[in-house]
């Protein structure tokens, strides 16, 4: 009989975090599967537990997964542990999961610490719907499009965000999206933690002047609902692009169609030149 997949939800900061029934799993478990072993050693010793430890992260999955894949199918239960929050989630112990359900082995979460949703919870913002987008794309032509596919998102939108990505990040939602409402929660539940309930342009503002530092979590507002009656984006670009036809300049255009319109000013630039380059 084949063991268990446990995905034990460790601390994001504060140690007290850890619930009783994730330091009892552990303490179960056959071996523990540790995206930094060094981290989860430090865990572990504040349990008081000794416990063999493999490698399992992003750069070696591939090999490691199979791997762990055996001993489960060989009868041992193991432990996967991340550095900080959920297993599995924006996380390469997807792909894990993912191998135990193709074989048949059972997968058991203990729930416990994720900062997406711990940010969620104190930004402010609605969190009835939401879409969690991980880390954006490093390159500058992938970012794009995927902020592009997000402008119509009515839906609370969450990202994670490295110190010193945040400001080019936050530049460029709102060249993107225009100036929304957002939460920029740092270092969540360690003694530093902050939550900044502020706009796009404040927050991209005072990060120019002041040096981020910590780990985020951006919470960003969803486009507003546009009545059903509305011009569609769709609708817009045409409208734009028939006045650009007779001449007209495309930022006036753009202006005075988002002004009769309701729609994003920058979201409508971005797709009537789009849409120009393709005809």
């Amino acid at each position: 009989m084949s063991g268990t997949l446990y995905l034990i939800a460790t601390p994001i900061g504060n140690l007290g975090d850890l619930s009783p029934r994730a330091a009892a799993t552990l303490e179960s478990a056959s071996f523990v599967a540790a995206e930094d072993t060094r981290v989860t050693r430090k865990l572990l010793s504040h349990l008081g537990l000794q416990k063999p430890m493999v490698s399992y992260h992003e750069h070696n999955k591939a090999s490691a997964g199979p791997a762990i894949l055996a001993r489960l199918l060989a009868g041992e239960s193991c432990a996967l542990t991340t550095d900080a929050g959920t297993p599995a989630v924006s996380d390469p112990g997807e792909d894990l999961v993912r191998l135990c359900a193709e074989n048949g082995v059972a997968v058991q979460a203990i729930p416990g610490c994720c900062a997406l949703i711990t940010a969620l919870a104190v930004s402010g913002l609605p969190t009835e719907r939401f879409v969690f987008e991980g880390f954006l794309p490093v390159n500058k032509a992938q970012r794009k499009e995927r902020l592009q596919g997000l402008l119509g998102e009515e839906r609370t939108i969450l990202l994670y965000e490295a110190p010193h990505r945040l400001r080019a990040t936050l530049d460029d939602l709102l060249a993107a999206f225009g100036d929304r409402r957002i939460a920029l929660c740092r270092e969540l539940t360690k003694l530093h933690e902050d939550v900044a309930r502020t706009t796009l342009a404040q927050a991209a503002a005072w990060h120019r002047e002041n040096e981020p530092r910590g780990e985020y979590v951006l919470v960003l507002a969803g486009a507003e609902r546009r009545p059903e009656n509305a011009v569609t984006l769709a609708q817009g670009v045409e409208l734009v692009l028939e006045r650009r036809e007779r001449g007209e300049r495309m930022k006036d255009v753009v202006r005075q169609v988002s002004a009769d319109t309701g729609l994003g000013r920058n979201e409508l630039y971005e797709a009537a030149l789009l849409a120009s380059r393709e005809r």
